[in-house]
């Protein structure tokens, strides 16, 4: 009976119409004394399958950021130091290095691997595996360790690492070091950028449809022994003064038992791309340069294709999330700019997304994006110190950077019981990822004491800390 059910409601919209419509005007096909328990037998089916086609509620049960050792922190000047040490610089690249580097909001204290500290400079194949270990598996050691699942309940992994692509991929590292079951599903993803930490979980989430009561291990980081570019040009030079390491693991699940002891649910999350456009294709490259130098060149473009990309997954995202009254303004703001003054170009009104959300963990990319951002979304320093700190205490971490975020507002004691958290991301491609959580219960700020895990323990009463628009950098 539910196989019958389920055959007419997928090939014929008026199924059910039809079906009570010959049971009501032909009852008399159907013994009286059998047409109750068949009319509930055909109710009852049809719950079943409405019910089995209700997507599945997503918890975060929690996560964690790695926080490498003190013998990997480095200073603005020894980040100096060490990449003219190689000599391949100009002494305007030098110059140009510098003045980015006072410029960038990034503080004394980021790290970089062992590989990049070193004398001479060793960026090899075994350096890179070395250092995706140690980021990686601290990450994911401290996370196994927090939520005592067990590996072999592990049913999904995904890794995300834009330029670092091992064979055996970073996915079978984790599978391997582990010990994870043999029909794990496991996924690699690759040049996706910074962005790429959104779309791991929106993969994740996708693969949760579809495998019941299951974990899924997401993981996201970047590699910092093969990323330095050590050329001339220009548009390549801007990312050595703002990529650092580091990593972060997740842990979802789609059990409804997990839902007590779980921090948040994912309520949304909406990916935009505008790789169609070859403005914004060509914006964020991997290419090698004039003299055979391999970097990661920038466009000049890049900040209004940034922009371009958000507003066209601000106008997905906004109706899912933004009150009636919000949405309202924003149609009357379209139509009076389209109608009204018959102009083509984009209404200048901005949603006010503080109305839906309570905590903007915003890709801590570099200070002139976040400048950028605040100014546009009309957020306030409060809404911008999660990323902002991040970017001075642990630089650009790429995709990972999200976490080391919301880790802030967790040591901070912001999180509280039904409060909404929104994470924007931007990636080469050109890439608007964009994913809405709702916090299960209230988190405890962790102070001098914390939890393992969360990178700002022990120093997060330090912060927030003013960052000057320029710091000396002492040669």
């Amino acid at each position: 009976m539910q196989n019958l059910t389920t055959a007419l409601i997928s090939h014929h919209p008026n199924s059910v119409q039809l079906i009570f419509t010959a049971i009501l005007h032909h009852h008399y096909l159907i013994p009286s004394p059998f047409l109750l328990p068949v009319l509930l037998l055909f109710i009852f089916s049809l719950l079943a399958v409405a019910i089995s086609r209700r997507p599945r509620p997503i918890y975060l049960i929690n996560f964690s950021c790695f926080k490498p050792e003190n013998q990997y922190k480095v200073t603005r000047e020894t980040f100096m130091k060490q990449f003219k040490s190689k000599g391949t610089f100009t002494d305007e690249s030098v110059g140009f290095q510098r003045r980015m580097l006072e410029r960038s909001g990034i503080g004394q204290e980021t790290y970089l691997p062992e590989s990049l500290l070193g004398t001479p400079i060793n960026m090899c194949a075994a350096a890179a595996r070395k250092e995706a270990a140690m980021v990686v598996f601290g990450a994911v050691d401290e996370l196994m360790a927090v939520t005592g699942v067990r590996a072999k309940d592990i049913a999904v992994v995904v890794v995300n690492c834009s330029v670092y692509n091992p064979t055996p991929t970073m996915a079978s590292m984790v599978v391997n070091r582990y010990k994870l079951r043999g029909n794990v599903k496991s996924y690699n993803l690759a040049g996706m950028g910074c962005s790429a930490g959104v779309i791991a979980i929106d993969l994740a989430k996708r693969l949760l449809q579809v495998h019941s009561d299951s974990y899924a291990l997401v993981i996201s980081t970047e590699n910092m022994t093969l990323n330095p570019y050590f050329g001339n040009d220009r548009s390549m030079l801007v990312s050595n003064s703002l990529f650092r390491m580091g990593a972060s693991a997740v842990l979802l699940s789609n059990r409804r038992s997990d839902r007590r002891r779980s921090k948040y649910q994912l309520l949304h999350s909406v990916r935009t791309h505008t790789g169609s456009s070859p403005r914004s294709y060509s914006c964020i490259s991997l290419q090698e340069d004039s003299s055979d130098h391999l970097g990661v060149s920038l466009s000049k473009d890049l900040m209004s294709v940034a922009a371009t990309a958000l507003r066209t997954n601000i106008s997905a995202l906004g109706p899912l999330i933004l009150p009636f009254s919000e949405q309202l303004r924003f149609l009357l703001a379209f139509l009076c700019f389209r109608v009204l003054l018959q102009s083509k170009k984009q209404s200048t009104y901005v949603p006010n997304f503080r109305k839906a959300v309570k905590h903007f963990c915003i890709h801590a990319g570099g200070r002139a994006v976040l400048d950028q951002l605040e100014k546009s979304m009309g957020l306030s320093e409060w809404h911008m110190e999660p990323s902002r700190m991040t970017l001075y205490r642990f630089g650009n971490t790429s995709s990972s950077s999200l976490w080391y975020e919301l880790a802030y507002c967790e040591a901070k004691g912001r999180i509280k019981e039904g409060d909404k958290v929104w994470q924007i991301a931007f990636g080469s491609g050109f890439k608007c990822n964009s994913a809405v959580w709702k916090a299960m219960r209230t988190v405890e700020g962790c102070g001098e004491v914390g939890r393992k895990g969360n990178p700002w323990v022990g120093e997060i009463d330090q912060f927030p800390v003013v960052v000057p628009k320029e710091v000396a950098v002492v040669a």
